[in-house]
């Protein structure tokens, strides 16, 4: 959070909320970590979705697929032939799938770069604007305010995949007939059948981001400065998606934290295939358990008076 969006009202409300989380102090050491906890939460999550910045970045995620319907409908017009790659030719043919074409087209560049400035400036934000070292001082507790801020980034994660979702979905109703999905396999479900799967493929989409979470948390760790952690982050995902294109590259590839983001098109085939999928969960847990390590080893060590 740069200088500029932080008003004396919201410093105030921070100090207000964060300072709940010593409220509990006489109730036992067990119930006081969990008050404290939730304090902190709560306040991460006001403090993320009152920013005119994020309701500003999930706009343009909102935005993204309607652009794609309205380009899909006035390229395809009446007709419910489509063309086109796998996922833009099913969506003249049922608007559900328009949720699966905009979550494509956006994980590979538009999530992660939302995901990269909330999850940059969470540490290096504060501290930049001096409330870190208010809080700190209170105390929250470092450990409990690092993983408050963690969680509060995986809550973002799927607000931000939910914002195409449901503007997707409200798009596609609107431009294209609803019914019987035809999968990527060829068999066809129901309705009901593909909004589940699409709820789960969004799921799994928000989860394939946590390992962005932990990378932007650390990066957040390292310097004072909000911007420079917020390009930063975003900087890296433009590098390692760079780096997943050589061939060149491949022994490495697999163990890159975007190599698998799309393995969620795996679920839309009858039956579904979870080997991709499961792969992904599991690296993006390593990411997590490696940068929220190393994360908490920085940040518990950090001088924060300097």
């Amino acid at each position: 959070m740069s200088q500029a969006e932080v008003s004396p009202a919201e410093v105030s409300r921070t100090e207000v909320s964060r300072t709940e989380a010593s409220a509990a102090v006489g109730a036992g050491p067990r119930r006081q970590t969990a008050a404290g906890f939730a304090a902190l939460f709560r306040s991460e999550l006001w403090l993320t979705f009152r920013r005119t910045r994020t309701i500003a970045l999930l706009g343009i995620l909102a935005v993204l697929p309607v652009l794609i319907g309205v380009v899909v409908r006035i390229e395809t017009g009446d007709s419910s032939n489509g063309g086109g790659p796998a996922f833009i030719a099913q969506v003249s043919q049922n608007g559900l799938f328009l949720v699966f074409t905009a979550l494509a087209l956006a994980l590979p560049i538009f999530l992660p770069m939302t995901v990269g400035v909330v999850a940059g400036d969470s540490i290096a934000g504060e501290a930049a604007t001096g409330t870190l070292r208010y809080l700190l001082v209170a105390p929250a507790g470092r450990t409990r305010l690092l993983a408050a801020k963690f969680t509060a980034g995986l809550v973002f994660c799927l607000a931000a995949t939910m914002a195409v979702v449901v503007a997707a979905v409200a798009t596609g109703a609107a431009l294209f007939p609803l019914g019987e999905v035809t999968l990527l396999s060829g068999d066809t479900i129901g309705l009901g059948a593909a909004v589940v799967r699409a709820v789960l493929v969004a799921g799994v989409v928000a989860l394939s981001l946590s390992g962005l979470v932990a990378i932007g948390l650390f990066i957040s760790t390292l310097t004072g400065s909000g911007i420079a952690a917020m390009a930063t982050t975003v900087g890296l995902v433009i590098t390692v998606q760079i780096l997943d294109t050589f061939p060149q590259l491949h022994a490495i590839q697999p163990f890159l934290f975007t190599h698998q983001w799309l393995s969620f098109g795996d679920l839309l085939r009858q039956p579904m295939h979870w080997d991709n999928v499961l792969q992904n969960l599991g690296l993006q847990a390593l990411y997590v358990a490696v940068f929220g390590s190393a994360a908490w080893a920085r940040f518990t060590s950090r001088d924060i008076t300097a």
